[in-house]
């Protein structure tokens, strides 16, 4: 394609995709965004799914969505309203349209806007005046109708044929944009190789949507200029993924093998998906018939020497809790995933939220410290996969990961790292013939020795009732006393190998913003937007929440306002309360199902600097 004068360069774009579960709409804002990837752009995504396996065609509660911003330099959150809004039918409009900029374009497929079609979506009868749309572009595509016309001729269904017209909507938005379809035509022909006349549709209705944009030019096209990113090979990842390979990573580093046993649950699913087809890397997958098993045989693959993890989402951490103990009473390692969505009980399971910090804290029974760590986007979900396995090899304990919905189906540009540039994993394996008593600890870490069942003279039990140092049943009142103590006071001691917490935006400001977790996009964004429009806020974002940083409190004495937002009722800033009682906390919350946008973040920090 060419990049003529009438084609304006922009800095970024926030598109949206909006249909029916069946309409393709993460493929089409996938394929999207590889294009634009591929064109040298970074992006975010946000895909937005229905509860509901398959809600009832037509209606507001099956819309699915998927949300992606481009631009020319860093992004780092999806955006807050888009610039572009493709809806496949009046339900989709519905559910979406609140999310469109003032001015911004529409494109709908006016062949679905029927009077059946508008009555399901809850309209009377023209939904540009009902929704208060005359000031947008309105772009009234007939998707279906020009996507039938143009495989007329097929040997296809009428039904098949339809299943084309996301690729419609996808070429004419390409066209508005300025990419080229060889991306999605590669795909095309990649996924559907023993089915060329699935291929041959796909393509000639894409093109056939390019070729309409560029007939009607209802609106101007744009350009968005490659970004300067650090020279690599990069690919594009979603949390669940890059969670999945930061555990074969450390499995790599440590040398031994790893085993995932896992119950599925929304949105974790993905991790024993991934990992179950990587038994070329050595690795053990079971799914099992629920939490209770699942988290039971990790500990056992643990216990036989392999670095095992569970993954699972809230209602399945709460199910784990039990076993989770026994793994802190016969201090084994693993890794607990809790891909956390919106609760209680089943509450939103394909929606964000972070309101399983206290249980992953102290969601267990009696005196039980586990080590909480805390991912932030979609490819750190890699870093902090590979660093919780590091603890919990090396320093003998549950370690709980947590991240969330928006992470796991979240996707960003990833520069593959080079292996080299890990640590290697050592975990205290007692060797044959050395003097082995299983709870005897090193002085510094206070970490026991592993010995692996079948290693000759190494022979021990471990279990759930209290033990003293060589292992022995012991109900003795002061041995229980200080067994607990030392458990807890091992997990404080990992804050000696933890980096500290880092100050971003204005180091002079009087007011910092505290995060944790899945937020950090856009806490990061509002900070510095908020410093570009010429006041002063810092930003302090936590990734290991048990232990704190060493450096917690000094950074938070430096502050005269501290607001700490999240997406719950307020657990991270109770939980800094109990830990630095010294300090104040203002707090801005959100129980949505959705991330922060920039706007509400940054309207509360300027409502409390006005009123001082």
């Amino acid at each position: 394609m060419d990049t003529k004068s009438n084609v304006d360069e922009i800095q970024d774009v926030v598109i949206r995709f909006s249909g029916d579960s069946g309409d393709g709409m993460q493929l089409t804002g996938s394929l999207f965004s590889d294009t634009a990837v591929f064109s040298g752009n970074d992006i975010v995504t946000f895909p937005d799914y229905p509860a509901e396996i398959r809600a009832p065609q037509g209606t507001v509660g099956g819309v699915s969505g998927f949300q992606v911003h481009v631009g020319s330099s860093k992004v780092l959150t999806a955006g807050d309203f888009a610039d572009v809004l493709v809806a496949m039918n009046p339900a989709a409009l519905k559910a979406n349209a609140k999310w469109v900029k003032s001015g911004g374009t529409i494109i709908f497929d006016k062949t679905s806007f029927t009077e059946k079609n508008l009555q399901k979506a809850g309209y009377i009868k023209d939904p540009i005046k009902e929704d208060k749309l005359e000031d947008f572009k309105i772009i009234e595509a007939p998707i279906s109708e020009f996507t039938k016309n143009t495989l007329e001729n097929s040997d296809l269904d009428n039904k098949s044929i339809l299943r084309c017209k996301n690729m419609f909507a996808l070429g004419i938005v390409c066209w508005l944009y300025n990419k080229k379809l060889d991306v999605a035509e590669e795909f095309l022909q990649n996924k559907f190789k023993k089915k060329p006349q699935i291929v041959d549709a796909n393509k000639r209705v894409l093109e056939a949507g390019l070729n309409y944009a560029e007939t009607i030019q209802a609106v101007e096209r744009h350009i968005i200029a490659p970004a300067k990113i650090e020279k690599g090979t990069y690919r594009n990842i979603n949390g669940n993924l890059a969670t999945s390979w930061g555990f074969l990573a450390a499995s790599e580093k440590s040398n031994l093998e790893l085993f995932i046993g896992s119950y599925p649950i929304t949105p974790a699913t993905d991790i024993l998906q991934d990992l179950a087809l990587r038994k070329d890397l050595g690795v053990k997958s079971f799914q099992a018939e629920d939490e209770l098993a699942a988290v039971c045989s990790t500990i056992g693959a643990s216990f036989a020497g392999d670095l095992a993890i569970t993954s699972t989402s809230g209602p399945g951490l709460a199910l784990k809790t039990e076993g989770i103990g026994l793994a802190v009473m016969s201090e084994l390692p693993i890794v607990i995933i809790d891909v956390q969505r919106g609760g209680p009980s089943t509450g939103l399971p394909t929606k964000t939220e972070q309101a399983d910090l206290f249980q992953a804290l102290y969601g267990r029974n009696g005196e039980s410290p586990v080590v909480v760590i805390a991912a932030s986007t979609p490819s750190n979900c890699f870093n902090f996969a590979f660093e919780a396995s590091k603890i919990a090899l090396e320093h003998m304990t549950p370690v709980i990961l947590l991240t969330d919905g928006y992470l796991a189906h979240g996707t960003e540009p990833w520069k593959i790292p080079s292996m080299k540039d890990f640590p290697e994993i050592h975990p205290p394996i007692a060797k044959e013939g050395e003097e082995y008593i299983p709870y005897k600890r090193d002085e510094k870490t206070l970490v026991r020795k592993w010995a692996i069942p079948g290693t000759k003279g190494l022979e021990h039990t471990l279990g759930g009732l209290e033990k003293d140092e060589t292992g022995s049943i012991s109900y003795d009142p002061e041995n229980h006393e200080v067994m607990c103590k030392l458990r807890e006071e091992k997990v404080k001691r990992v804050e000696n190998y933890i980096p500290e917490l880092k100050i971003e935006g204005n180091k002079d400001a009087d007011i910092l913003l505290v995060g944790w977790g899945g937020t950090y996009g856009q806490l990061a964004t509002a900070t510095n937007e908020i410093n570009k429009e010429g006041k002063k806020v810092a930003l302090a974002h936590f990734n290991y929440i048990n232990p704190l940083p060493k450096n917690t409190a000094e950074v938070l004495s430096k502050f005269k306002k501290i607001i700490v937002c999240e997406l719950n009722m307020g657990q991270f800033v109770n939980y800094l309360r109990i830990k630095f009682p010294e300090f104040k906390y203002d707090q801005y919350n959100k129980i949505q199902g959705l991330p922060f946008t920039v706007v509400e973040l940054k309207d509360n920090v300027y409502k409390i600097l006005e009123d001082k």
